[in-house]
């Protein structure tokens, strides 16, 4: 955890930096790149001391039935998150074209209206497809 924080103020600064440089335009942007690579190297190795780091305080001192029950239910959390995450943005992405297609095809055809939006609507229910897993995955945990 605290590899989080005293990572947060580089990950700030690196934005900012890549925010005033990409305003000013021009040939700044090997800069940018080169501040993208510097941030992304810098993720990359918190990640693997994240990945190496022991159990805290807190975790050795609960006891192995429990660890094992927060395991399992922090795993039914992340696959309910990736779910509708997932999903979420498969809607979105589908919503964008059938959208778009349904607008150009009701701006010549009035008549298309309903048609039109039963597709985008069924666009929209892969959202809510992900939404149902999620809440079976969260149940069963």
């Amino acid at each position: 955890m605290l590899t989080w924080l005293i990572a947060l103020p580089a990950v700030a600064v690196v934005s900012l930096a890549t925010h005033l440089l990409l305003r000013r335009g021009g040939r700044r942007l090997r800069w940018v790149a080169a501040a993208n690579g510097a941030l992304l190297v810098a993720a990359l190795v918190l990640v693997e001391l994240a990945s190496r780091a022991g159990p805290s305080a807190a975790a050795q001192a609960t006891s192995t039935a429990a660890a094992t029950g927060a395991a399992a239910n922090g795993s039914a959390l992340l696959g309910a998150a990736i779910a509708v995450a997932g999903s979420s943005i498969g809607a979105a992405i589908a919503v964008a074209y059938t959208g778009s297609a349904a607008l150009a095809a009701i701006s010549e055809r009035p008549e298309l209206f309903g048609r039109a939006m039963v597709i985008v609507g069924l666009a929209e229910g892969i959202a809510i497809y992900g939404l149902i897993v999620s809440v079976i995955l969260i149940g069963r945990a």
